[in-house]
């Protein structure tokens, strides 16, 4: 059976290079993002035949649901249930593979990779993030901009979906050059060298601690980064803002909230949403406050705070973890991403800020003239649960990365570390954390004191359980240091673990 999408890629394509980004950003005023998730699912169950035979599996007649109310109440769907259970190209509109023309795997951290085809004119809902980013952060639209794609290159998601979109904002006429040198540091390197003098910024794009080897390694190698202007594209994990304060002094940023942008994204479902000065403004302003923001997320950890259009991505909250639909070559109906997290409106988020003594945008730092936009708000803590249990307070490895981004420790450590608790010979239970040295560091005997007295620090801050629920005397965590690479707890070329039980 041949298909061919409702909407053609050339005629999407050609709708996205016409389209304003405010014009396409504003389209929530006029329509309503739930009616939206309501034709997708009619449409799903008319053309979509895995969806339809899951749905007379669970006795469900399409029908019926006619409101918004019999959507919520429609079965999650997952990879175990859904992706797992029925063939790729049943999974597809019309049965079939015809009309995707780029396929992306899931990395497979959980379990065995995934593969995601996908055509172009569905990821142009994905490069109107990229856009968001690259016009209301970096100004892009009027600055000739370098763009040096820093993520891994090949099936995996984020290097292709990356090149695709930026190449996407070139033909809409942005001043813009994309460099894929991927993850090697000596290309990045020679890109940044002979090109970046060329233009009046550079953007780098990568998981957070590569970007930080890359400014690192580049910045002892002679580059002068703060030359470039340089702005930075994350994804992929969850940082503090000490971290992202560390980078921004390392580029010579004058203005954080607008020199970095953290994208929220999956294999299954693209880019879900975007950091944005805004976000980024109240997560900075949370960080100082670790009261109000355990008021506002309900834990002691800082999540990735972004903003995204409910009309490309539609999110819910399910037993506090986060569930998207969203139209694609395979599309996505209420599915269980297993991301613990949820959503607040924009509303919702001024009404807390409000509640806590901010009562404009001037009150986080932005300038009296910004401009938000009245987009909802979606915030992600990561993969439920890699949380590590003491003396009944959940430990989370976002409060001990902040202990080892203080500054006093950065000159010996790489940030990664392996979090898990240890009983002695008495039975006696204590905190162990394995860190990572830098290369050529040794370990010398006053760096794991100072270490385990930083930790101890900011976990009394930041982490109100492990302040009221661990003895004094049991609080200092034992530290144990290990080379570059160690191959028992940081083996290279393997996707990391901070915790072990």
């Amino acid at each position: 059976m041949s298909y061919l999408p409702t909407t053609s890629s050339a005629a999407a394509f050609q709708h996205f290079l016409a389209t304003p980004l405010d014009t396409l950003l504003n389209k929530h005023q006029a329509l309503n993002p739930q009616q939206k998730m309501l034709a997708l699912f009619q449409r799903c169950a008319a053309e979509v035949p895995a969806y339809r035979q899951f749905l007379q599996a669970q006795q469900i007649d399409p029908v019926q649901i006619n409101n918004y109310a019999d959507f919520q109440k429609l079965p999650l769907i997952s990879k175990a249930n859904y992706m797992q259970a029925y063939p790729l190209p049943a999974r597809c509109f019309g049965g079939s593979l015809i009309g995707a023309d780029r396929v992306a795997v899931s990395s497979g951290s959980t379990g065995v990779p995934t593969f995601w085809p996908r055509s172009a004119a569905y990821e142009l809902d994905v490069a109107v993030r990229f856009e968001q980013v690259f016009r209301d952060s970096f100004q892009a639209d009027k600055r000739s901009t370098l763009a040096v794609v820093c993520f891994a290159l090949g099936n995996w998601v984020g290097g292709l979906f990356t090149t695709s979109c930026c190449w996407h904002l070139a033909q809409k006429g942005y001043p813009l050059l994309v460099a894929t040198p991927g993850n090697n540091k000596a290309e990045i390197f020679r890109v940044v060298r002979e090109l970046a003098p060329h233009f009046e910024q550079t953007v780098l794009l990568g998981y957070p601690p590569f970007v930080k080897d890359v400014i690192d390694a580049g910045a002892a190698e002679g580059i002068d980064w703060a030359q470039f202007k340089p702005k930075l594209v994350f994804a992929g994990e969850v940082f503090s803002e000490e971290w992202r304060s560390l980078l921004s002094e390392r580029i010579g940023s004058q203005s954080v909230c607008f020199d970095s942008a953290s994208l929220y994204g999956t294999a299954d479902g693209g880019v879900l949403g975007n950091e944005t000065p805004l976000s980024i403004a109240i997560r900075r302003w949370l960080a100082q406050r670790p009261e109000a923001a355990r008021s506002l997320f309900g834990e002691s950890r800082l999540p990735t705070l972004v903003q995204y259009d409910p009309h490309s991505r539609f999110f819910e909250e399910h037993e506090g973890t986060l569930v998207v639909s969203g139209e694609n070559s395979v599309p996505l109906l209420r599915y269980h991403i297993a991301d613990k997290g949820g959503v607040l409106s924009y509303a919702q988020i001024w009404d807390f800020l409000r509640q806590h003594g901010v009562q404009s945008v001037e009150d986080l730092g932005l300038a009296s003239g910004f401009q938000a936009r009245d987009l909802p708000f979606v915030y992600v803590f990561g993969r439920a649960d890699f949380t590590v249990s003491y003396y009944g307070a959940n430990i989370y490895p976002e409060n001990v990365t902040v202990g080892l981004e203080q500054p006093e420790i950065l000159a010996w450590v790489t940030g990664k570390f392996v979090l898990q608790t240890q009983e002695n010979a008495e039975g006696d239970k204590y905190l162990q954390i394995a860190v990572e040295l830098l290369p050529g560091v040794a370990p010398e005997p006053a760096i794991a004191p100072t270490i385990a007295a930083s930790i101890r620090a900011q976990l009394l801050r930041l982490n109100s359980e492990f302040a009221h629920y661990t003895p004094a005397e049991k609080q200092l965590p034992i530290i144990s240091l290990h080379s570059f690479a160690d191959a028992e707890y940081f083996p290279a070329g393997v996707k990391h673990r901070y915790t072990r039980r």
